[in-house]
């Protein structure tokens, strides 16, 4: 059974599972509320673009940047990747 988590969680079993996943407090929040709202369709509006593994290198640069990644100018395709998805 799930616990109740306020009027601020509409979905507590989603948040639970993420949480449980390792999701942030706000990232759990938000995908378990997105998903307990008819309006809203999560799952197909994810994915839009292909994984990073078919990115190029610059394309994966252009990224590391907009999140300031440090350090990013050194790093291989793959650390690049690795930091991206952290």
């Amino acid at each position: 059974m799930s616990r109740d988590h306020g009027p601020s969680i509409k979905d507590d079993e989603t948040y639970e599972a993420l949480r449980e996943d390792g999701a942030s407090r706000q990232k759990a929040a938000a995908i378990a509320n997105a998903q307990a709202n008819p309006d809203m369709h999560p799952s197909k509006t994810g994915g839009a673009h292909p994984p990073y593994e078919e990115w190029t290198k610059d394309d994966l640069l252009t990224r590391a940047r907009e999140l300031d990644v440090k350090g990013r100018s050194k790093m291989t395709k793959g650390a690049l990747i690795k930091a991206l998805r952290a």
